[in-house]
C-alpha cells in the first residue's frame, strides 16, 4: 500500500511543469556529456590508430628506399643478399619510442629484431611469428596479441624473383590507449559534477521561469465575480512576459463583460419587473370588474407586447457580440440613402429632407443599418414636434461612410449625451410613445458590429444630429452626384426643396 501511495506521489510530482522541465534537462545534459565522452574516445582511437599505421608505412618506405639504393654483391647467395639489406636498415632505424619495434624473418626464420621487440611474441604468439614469415606480398593490418594491440606491415624481400626474407614493422598502442582510457576516468567525474551544477541551476532558471505562471495560476484561482480588480505584475518582455501581458488584458476584458452583465442583468430585471406587474394588476383586478374584461385583456395584451418588443431588443444586443449577426454584402450608398428616405418619410409628420448622398459603394449589412436608421429616426421623432424638421443624408470622408439623422427638437444636454447610449436610459418624455431605453444601444451595437461606430453632436433648443461612421471596404474614390452619369444614374435634383450635393448641409442648423 505505501510503495503504491510513493509511486502516486512521484507521478504528480513529476506532473508538475518544473520538475518535468528539470528531469527533461538533466536527461539532455547527461546524455550531451555521455555522447561527448564516447565520441571523444572513440575520436581518440581512431587518431591513435591512424598515427600508427602512419608510422609503420613511413618505416617500411624507408627500408623499401634502402633496399632499392643497396649495392649488392651478384656473386653472394640471396639469402646473404637479403641479410645484408636487413642489417643495414637495422642498423639505422631509430624507433621513437619503446612502443615502437621492428623484425628481420630470413627464410620463415627470426633473423634479428631491435632491442624493445617483446620476446614473448617468440613464444605466445610463435603462430603469428611463422605466419609473418611466409608473407609473399605487403601485408598491413592489427593483431591483438600477449604484447598488446599491435600495427604492423609485412614487408617481403625479393632476390632473384624470389621471396627470401619479411621484414615486419610494428607499434604497440597500448600505452597510448592506457593514457586516453586514464584521461576518459578524469572526464567522467569531471563531467559529473558539472551536470551537477548544470541540474542546479537549472532547477533555479525553472523554478524564476515559471513564477509568473504560478502567480497567473494564483490570481486565476482567486478571481471571482465579485472581486475581478487583480492583476500580474508584467517583467521583462519575454513570452512570459508577452502571456502575462495577454492574462492581464483578458481579465480586463472579462472584469468589463461581467460589471456590464451584472448591470444588464439589473436594468433588464428593473424594465420586465414593470409590465409583469402591470398585467398582474390587471389580471387580479379581472374578477371584479368583469365588465370591463376586454378592455382589462387588451391593456394586458398591450403590455405584453411591449415585454416582448423588449426582450427582443435584448436577444439583439446579445447577438451583436456573435461572428454571424452580420450578413455583409456591397450596397450602393446613394441607393441605400435614398431607400432609407422613402421608408422613414411615411412615419410621422415632419418636414422630411435628403440632405446629401454618398456615391461610394459600402459593405454593410442592409438590413442592420436599415433597422439602426429607423431607431435614429424614432429617436428624431420622439424629440420634435409636428413642423419640426428632420433630416437624412449620407457622405464619404476620409475612407469612411458617413450616414446620418438629424432633426430640429428640443437638442440633448451635455450631462445626458454622456450616457445616451447606455442601456435603458431614455430622456424622452413618457408621453412620446414606446420607448424603453435600448433603441440607442441597438444603433451603437450595430455601428460597432460593422467596425465603426456612432457620433453625437447636439446643443440644447438647436436639435440633434446622430451620424453612424462605417469604414469603406476596399471602395474607389468618392464620386460625386454631379458625375452619377457615368454609372448610368440619373441625378436626383431638389429632394424636398433641398439639393442633393456630394456634401453635408448644415445651414439649416447653424
Amino acid at each position: 500500500m505505501s510503495s503504491v501511495y510513493t509511486l502516486k506521489r512521484w507521478r504528480q510530482w513529476f506532473n508538475r511543469t518544473r520538475p518535468r522541465i528539470f528531469v527533461w534537462y538533466f536527461l539532455l545534459t547527461a546524455f550531451s556529456g555521455v555522447a561527448s565522452i564516447l565520441a571523444t574516445h572513440h575520436i581518440l582511437y581512431e587518431r591513435i590508430r591512424d598515427q600508427s599505421q602512419d608510422y609503420v608505412s613511413r618505416q617500411v618506405g624507408e627500408f623499401q628506399k634502402i633496399a632499392q639504393e643497396y649495392d649488392l654483391e651478384p656473386t653472394l647467395p640471396a639469402t646473404q643478399q637479403t641479410a645484408a639489406i636487413f642489417d643495414a636498415f637495422l642498423s639505422q632505424y631509430q624507433p621513437v619510442d619503446a612502443d615502437d619495434y621492428a623484425i628481420a624473418l630470413l627464410q620463415g626464420q627470426v633473423y634479428q629484431y631491435t632491442d624493445l621487440f617483446p620476446t614473448e611474441l617468440l613464444t605466445q604468439d610463435a603462430a603469428l611469428v611463422q605466419y609473418w614469415g611466409q608473407l609473399v606480398n605487403t601485408k598491413q593490418g592489427s593483431v591483438n596479441t600477449s604484447a598488446g594491440e599491435l600495427f604492423y606491415i609485412a614487408e617481403p624481400v625479393t632476390v632473384n624473383n624470389q621471396v627470401q626474407g619479411v621484414l615486419v614493422i610494428v607499434h604497440c598502442a597500448d600505452s597510448v590507449y592506457q593514457l586516453v582510457d586514464g584521461a576518459v576516468l578524469l572526464i567522467i567525474p569531471v563531467t559529473l559534477g558539472v551536470m551537477g551544477i548544470a541540474a542546479t541551476i537549472a532547477w533555479t532558471t525553472a523554478g524564476r521561469v515559471l513564477s509568473p505562471l504560478r502567480t497567473l495560476t494564483e490570481t486565476a484561482q482567486s478571481i471571482t465575480e465579485s472581486d475581478m480588480t487583480q492583476r500580474i505584475t508584467v517583467e521583462g518582455t519575454d513570452e512570459i512576459a508577452k502571456l502575462t501581458t495577454t492574462f492581464n488584458a483578458m481579465l480586463d476584458r472579462l472584469q468589463i463583460a461581467f460589471e456590464s452583465q451584472q448591470e444588464f442583468l439589473k436594468d433588464a430585471g428593473h424594465e420586465l419587473r414593470t409590465p409583469i406587474t402591470v398585467v398582474r394588476g390587471y389580471l387580479e383586478t379581472l374578477k371584479y370588474r368583469p365588465e370591463r374584461q376586454e378592455q382589462t385583456v387588451a391593456l394586458a395584451i398591450d403590455e405584453l407586447d411591449r415585454m416582448n418588443r423588449l426582450v427582443s431588443d435584448l436577444l439583439l444586443l446579445a447577438k451583436a457580440e456573435r461572428p454571424d449577426f452580420l450578413t455583409l454584402k456591397l450596397e450602393e450608398l446613394d441607393w441605400l440613402t435614398e431607400e432609407l428616405y422613402l421608408k422613414v418619410r411615411a412615419l410621422a409628420n415632419r418636414q422630411w429632407k435628403l440632405e446629401s448622398k454618398g456615391l461610394n459603394p459600402i459593405r454593410v449589412d442592409r438590413q442592420r443599418i436599415t433597422q439602426a436608421v429607423m431607431n435614429l429616426v424614432q429617436n428624431a421623432i420622439r424629440h420634435t414636434q409636428e413642423g419640426d424638421a428632420i433630416a437624412l443624408g449620407s457622405s464619404v470622408r476620409e475612407n469612411h461612410a458617413h450616414i446620418w439623422v438629424s432633426d430640429t427638437g428640443e437638442g440633448i444636454i451635455p450631462e445626458d449625451q454622456a450616457r445616451i447610449f447606455e442601456r435603458f436610459v431614455t430622456t424622452a418624455p413618457k408621453n412620446q410613445g414606446e420607448n424603453h431605453g435600448l433603441g440607442l444601444s441597438i444603433v451603437e451595437a450595430i455601428a460597432h458590429a460593422h467596425g465603426g461606430w456612432v457620433e453625437l453632436s447636439s446643443r440644447p433648443g438647436q436639435g440633434a444630429t446622430f451620424t453612424i461612421v462605417i469604414p469603406l471596404d476596399a471602395t474607389p474614390d468618392t464620386i460625386h452626384e454631379s458625375d452619377s452619369d457615368h454609372r448610368r444614374q440619373s441625378p436626383h435634383h431638389r429632394l424636398s426643396g433641398i439639393w442633393a450635393t456630394g456634401t453635408r448641409l448644415h445651414d439649416h442648423r447653424r
